[in-house]
């Protein structure tokens, strides 16, 4: 028997440091990172799967809700929108939950309770996509600073049509064919193009961000395709918004909650799923300058390259049947998974 003795006035807790090394407890082998039967919390390493999350998430909202759906507390949803929910909930079984992308992670190279860069957040989220059928996305990564259009819609042509109940926009004018034979009509097409999550990888400077990109980084948050920015360096991961000024809007992850539970008549309390106080900000210059972006404003520096094939020396693999019994899956590691790109941006 041991007794503790303690002065309450200056006790405080302290976090267990962040180390590889076992930890050893009455005879149970432990680890930081772990605990002893596996995670209980994402706290300390979830922030940039959270972001994945989010900008996923937001993908979904436009692939099934629409671009101007809006959340309003109280308001009795659609079907739909729990469905988006029920894919993101802290579940073994939800398409991209927090249990999904950290087993998957394992693949590429990332213990379960690893802090995650951008990219290999990126990656899994593409391989976690070819299981949900029900959104039926397409997901390409497009590299060395080049988006290759035949290779967009050789992943994007399916011959079966998509479900979903806002997959395809309101028929207006300028809805663009998106690369299908102008003799099939117009809605035809749009049912035979799958919906495009585009992310485009890209440095914009050495140690903080080149002022030549901010115009155009700017602009890219006014495309209506914009789904956003993820990023940042270890334990300090946002999802960027949008702009004010000279200032960008971000999401911050860092807020530990209890994971949200099913009612026993099978509601999901949503609450905790929203922003419900104004967003952050923070300066453009202090972004960092490993992004991604899809825009091109007039005089300002471009960004990325537009080719219509794929460059001679490209060595990029070919990604873009990907299944999920693929074997072909751990070879694409060492193309996409580098911790030196901070940032992504995502186009629906």
């Amino acid at each position: 028997m041991s007794t503790l003795t303690y002065d309450t006035l200056r006790f405080e807790y302290e976090d267990f440091p962040e180390t590889k090394e076992p930890v050893w407890i009455l005879g149970r082998k432990y680890s930081v990172f772990t605990g002893g039967t596996g995670p209980t919390s994402d706290t300390g390493w979830g922030c940039m799967l959270r972001c994945g999350q989010m900008i996923f998430a937001q993908a979904l909202v436009c692939r099934h809700l629409g671009r101007d759906w809006r959340w309003i507390k109280g308001k009795r949803q659609m079907d739909n929108y729990y469905n988006v929910l029920n894919a993101f909930i802290d579940k073994k079984d939800s398409y991209y939950s927090i249990h999904q992308i950290a087993q998957m992670g394992v693949g590429e190279g990332k213990s379960i309770g690893q802090w995650y860069g951008p990219n290999t957040v990126a990656q899994v989220l593409r391989k976690l996509a070819t299981f949900d059928t029900w959104s039926s996305l397409a997901v390409h990564i497009a590299m060395d600073n080049t988006v290759v259009m035949e290779e967009i819609r050789r992943l994007c042509q399916s011959n079966v049509p998509c479900a979903g109940a806002a997959a395809c926009p309101a028929l207006e004018s300028d809805v663009l064919y998106n690369g299908c034979p102008e003799d099939v009509g117009l809605r035809e097409r749009l049912t035979l193009w799958k919906p495009l999550v585009l992310l485009i990888p890209l440095r914009l400077g050495l140690t903080e961000i080149n002022e030549a990109y901010i115009e155009t980084l700017k602009h890219c948050f006014m495309m209506p395709q914009s789904l956003g920015v993820i990023g940042g360096k270890p334990n300090s991961a946002h999802y960027f918004i949008g702009y004010v000024g000279e200032e960008l809007i971000y999401l911050d992850p860092h807020t530990t909650q209890p994971a949200v539970e099913p009612s026993d008549s099978g509601c999901l309390p949503d609450e905790s799923f929203h922003c419900q106080h104004p967003p952050c900000r923070m300066s453009i210059a202090e972004l960092d300058p490993s992004i991604a972006v899809l825009s091109l404003v007039r005089g300002a520096l471009p960004m990325f390259e537009l080719v219509e094939r794929q460059p001679s020396h490209f060595s990029n693999p070919d990604v873009l049947n990907l299944t999920p019994d693929s074997s072909d899956a751990d070879r694409l590691e060492r193309f996409f998974d580098s911790e030196d790109e901070d940032f992504e941006i995502l186009s629906l």
